[in-house]
């Protein structure tokens, strides 16, 4: 299952009761102009296959949820005009500042926090839905484009298709030589990671990616969270049910040794600082060699959470981890590049070496 699917019955119960309460809502709008009114529209044919009527020249976009504001962020930062959820001081420090002011308004997929109301009142040209779709999605968008008076429209994105999706957003929304740009840069970290994979073969590493508080949540192989874990990864982690959720699978210490992989990874607040001193944790390999990793976050975990753009972050991350030998890229030159580049922010060395204090060989930690 999807990380985008979720209990669409409650969105739609929400959406539902908001048109009823104020049927006549959208066409009352005090402070929003209708789509394309007074000037001139085009037909779009989002990845969903619908023709959507939209104004020729968009300047407000909400996004559809935490991936799709992702995506417009990178494209084009300066036509949101409301978000799906607001940015931490620590993940603010790597954001436009004038996000912090912009309206929350929730998401559509994944929670019940959506707030039709706000965005009908906000009024943009369009909302815009970025990634993997469901197979409802054109109903979902229809439905909820109805509900709230403003055009909604999906953009499919999956981890190879991603270079795409950008010169489609480029398109839609006037900014092709930006979307060329971060199309180019998916496209080149893809035939990075490509070329290391080639060069390890069948030589993969044992890899298990521990998360929470106690570091027994796993991330399982077959995920749509772990789709990049396994492909440059031997993932440890099969169980019988995989878990769709961020959270992934619970699991205990008597399974983690019988994994006993080669290198563990750990995710952000979870026992990375305190593994080295736990007798129990000690007796894995990877924690006793001192191969053991925490994820680098910010302003989002560089290997999901959502596994999005920031993916690619992660590939190039988890090429210099795994395999140095054929990792031929200065990290942190792709890095800036990329936080330059999907942030509009300029990445100095300093926080490039605090972000990857506890992800590379030869941090602070004691090994």
């Amino acid at each position: 299952m999807k990380y985008r699917n979720m209990c669409f019955s409650v969105i739609l119960f929400l959406l539902i009761s908001f048109n009823a309460s104020n049927a006549d809502a959208a066409p009352r709008r005090e402070a929003a102009v209708p789509p394309g009114a007074g000037q001139e529209t085009v037909i779009f044919t989002d990845s969903a296959g619908r023709r959507v009527e939209l104004p020729a020249k968009i300047s407000r976009v909400v996004p559809s949820g935490a991936l799709a504001q992702m995506f417009l962020l990178a494209v084009a930062p300066d036509l949101i005009c409301a978000v799906s959820s607001a940015y931490s001081p620590d993940e603010a420090e790597y954001i436009p500042g004038y996000f912090a002011a912009l309206p929350v308004v929730g998401q559509f997929y994944g929670s019940a926090d959506l707030n039709p109301e706000e965005i009908a009142r906000i009024g943009p040209d369009v909302v815009i839905d970025v990634g993997e779709p469901k197979d409802s999605i054109a109903r979902d968008m229809d439905d909820i484009s109805a509900s709230i008076g403003i055009p909604t429209v999906h953009v499919t994105a999956t981890l190879r298709t991603t270079p795409q999706a950008f010169r489609t957003l480029g398109k839609l929304l006037g900014r092709e030589e930006k979307g060329e740009a971060l199309a180019r840069f998916c496209e080149k970290t893809l035939a990075a990671a490509d070329r290391v994979m080639g060069r390890a073969g069948d030589r993969k590493r044992s890899v298990l990616y521990c998360m929470g508080a106690a570091g027994l949540n796993v991330l399982a192989k077959g995920t749509f969270h772990t789709e990049v874990l396994d492909w440059m990864a031997d993932n440890q982690a099969v169980v019988d049910n995989p878990s769709s959720r961020g959270s992934g699978n619970e699991a205990n210490l008597e399974q983690i040794l019988l994994w006993d992989p080669q290198m563990i990874i750990f995710g952000p607040g979870s026992v990375y600082a305190s593994a080295a001193q736990d007798p129990a944790w000690r007796q894995l390999q990877a924690i006793r060699n001192g191969a053991y990793y925490e994820v680098p976050l910010g302003p989002y975990n560089w290997m999901g959470s959502p596994p999005s753009i920031n993916r690619y972050l992660g590939m190039l991350w988890l090429g210099k981890v795994l395999y140095p030998e054929y990792a031929d890229y200065d990290l942190y030159t792709e890095t800036a590049e990329y936080y330059r580049l999907f942030y509009s922010h300029e990445l100095s060395r300093g926080q490039f070496d605090r972000l990857t204090a506890r992800s590379l060989a030869g941090g602070p930690v004691a090994r």
